[in-house]
């Protein structure tokens, strides 16, 4: 017979019922956030953060801010540069993206910068892909009260969003 003792089985063929107990409680944890240095902001949806000396590309989540050349881009990669550049941030991965990048919360002294750029006007709650119901529904009243402002990407009077203007780019080439 094998008894159980301390997690590990007498007959030394691995970890007993705690060490599975243990592994699935790991298992079924949420990703723990990590924290890291922004390097870069090529736009104001995107970010490079070093962890641990290596670069992570990153995807802000549930967001979805002008693309490069369309009306706002500028304004948006500044304001994401003001609020992270060269700063500690921390990173919450919810997904990964078809380009490979991490797809996250990001939050810098406490203020969760996905939210700041929709309520400063510089980007769309992302509804197709934002999935976490009450941050969403947070991010898509804020999106109508940057609209009725006017402000950032709201001062043009029919802003396209980018998933409209990709395509619309793509089809004139």
């Amino acid at each position: 017979s094998v008894r159980i003792q301390d997690g590990w089985t007498t007959a030394g063929r691995g970890p007993g019922w705690i060490g599975l107990v243990v592994a699935l409680v790991l298992a079924a944890a949420p990703a723990m956030a990590w924290q890291g240095r922004v390097r870069s902001v090529p736009d104001g949806d995107s970010l490079t953060v070093e962890r641990a000396g290596r670069t992570v590309k990153i995807r802000l989540y549930g967001i979805d801010s002008p693309e490069y050349r369309q009306p706002g881009w500028l304004e948006a990669r500044d304001f994401t540069r003001r609020l992270v550049s060269g700063r500690s941030v921390e990173i919450e991965q919810m997904d990964r993206d078809n380009y490979g990048r991490v797809v996250a919360l990001v939050v810098r002294d406490g203020v969760l910068v996905n939210r700041e750029l929709v309520r400063a006007g510089h980007a769309w709650q992302y509804p197709r892909y934002c999935r976490s119901r009450d941050l969403c529904t947070e991010m898509a009243s804020l999106q109508d009260t940057a609209r009725a402002e006017r402000l950032g990407l709201w001062r043009e009077p029919s802003p396209l969003p980018p998933w409209k203007w990709k395509r619309l780019t793509k089809n004139r080439r």
